[in-house]
């Protein structure tokens, strides 16, 4: 994309903002997860900040910094990248009504699960920390481990074919698509 995704502009805002302000709407704490010394835009002050302790190390580093930051008494967050500009704050609650009694619930597609579109219970801490210490760093090894639910499309569309939205953004042609979807026309990565 030539820029970092989290910082590129759609429309008055980044996309790490624009997926920050969905979220708001739907949840009642937004904890943002980056790299070490990864520049984030400007974001509420209701928002907290999390980094990895360790870089490079996939989706479950950033998973154990961000429920680690997660506020008391809060034990579940749905977890999402921030190149999913298009996202349905109504697909996010339709997660966690589905979480429920499960660890994990997590979209899953033609067999692929997908660790940026889940809801995550605090209670799954300790099999994170092991998965990293030995170096077993795929997500699915923490859907072996943990009471999942690997939810269908059909499940998230049943209540409302409008919710099923996660383009990611990872092209330029994919950047102009999403720009145009949310009406505000096309644009160049800068």
């Amino acid at each position: 994309m030539g820029s970092p995704k989290a910082l590129l502009a759609f429309g008055p805002e980044t996309m790490l903002q624009r997926v920050v302000r969905l979220l708001d709407t739907v949840v009642s704490s937004v904890v943002v997860v980056a790299a070490p010394g990864q520049p984030l835009p400007e974001l509420p002050g209701t928002v907290t900040v999390a980094r990895d302790e360790r870089e490079g190390r996939g989706p479950l580093e950033g998973l154990r910094a961000g429920l680690l930051a997660l506020p008391d008494p809060l034990d579940v967050a749905y977890v999402t990248s921030c190149d999913v500009p298009l996202l349905v704050p109504g697909f996010v609650r339709r997660m966690l009504e589905l979480a429920d009694g499960h660890d994990v619930a997590v979209l899953e597609t033609d067999g692929f699960a997908h660790p940026l579109a889940a809801v995550y219970r605090r209670r799954t801490l300790p099999r994170i920390e092991a998965l990293l210490a030995a170096d077993r760093l795929r997500p699915v090894f923490l859907f072996e481990a943990a009471r999942t639910r690997r939810v269908a499309p059909r499940e998230v569309a049943d209540a409302d074919p409008e919710l099923l939205t996660l383009r990611n953004v990872n092209t330029p042609e994919d950047y102009a698509e999403a720009l145009s979807a949310a009406g505000l026309g096309s644009s160049h990565p800068r």
